[in-house]
């Protein structure tokens, strides 16, 4: 799931960052995000193209990591697949047809109730997932450290109890292990 993370960091569409990987034989064979097709137009550079509340100029990660394992020619029968969110009526479609026999994510999106019957309909096993950031970001306990002492410092200016709180309260949902739906 880390390494779909950071592919998410990848992406080009400025509306939400997805990335998706897909392993088989405990293997990373094709990873992908969204963004453009090769060579095209970018939604960071010109914006998004937006028809019926969709942007068109993209191509979703799940099926660019799809489509990589199809110009390549790797199968991904009986594959697995770690998304970022949870996929698109469309992608669901295209995981199914591809093969993939898990499908594990880290985030609600807007999930279609009909792509959850056809998960369960072609006997594909979909498990929400906790993100452990640490994974992504060495670092992170060692930043969450600096800012609480950074808001303890404010309690030496005078600032009320209750926005120390807030601020706390505020870091530790920010440096939370796991991603909220």
């Amino acid at each position: 799931m880390a390494q779909s993370h950071l592919l998410a960091l990848r992406s080009t569409c400025t509306r939400l960052e997805v990335g998706a990987t897909i392993v088989r034989d405990k293997r990373i064979i094709a990873g992908g995000y969204n963004g453009s097709i090769a060579g095209g137009v970018h939604c960071i550079d010109e914006g998004c193209y937006v028809i019926d509340s969709h942007c068109v100029r993209t191509i979703h990660a799940e099926m660019n990591a799809i489509l990589q394992c199809a110009k390549f020619g790797v199968p991904t029968e009986g594959a697995e697949m770690y998304v970022t969110h949870f996929p698109c009526l469309p992608c669901c479609k295209s995981i199914i047809q591809a093969g993939i026999r898990r499908l594990y994510y880290a985030k609600n999106y807007k999930n279609h109730q009909y792509a959850v019957e056809l998960f369960q309909q072609a006997n594909v096993k979909v498990e929400q997932v906790d993100v452990d950031h640490r994974m992504i970001d060495g670092k992170n306990r060692e930043k969450q450290v600096f800012v609480e002492g950074l808001i303890d410092k404010l309690s030496s200016t005078g600032i009320e109890e209750e926005e120390r709180k807030k601020l706390f309260e505020e870091a530790n949902r920010l440096f939370a292990s796991n991603v909220s739906s």
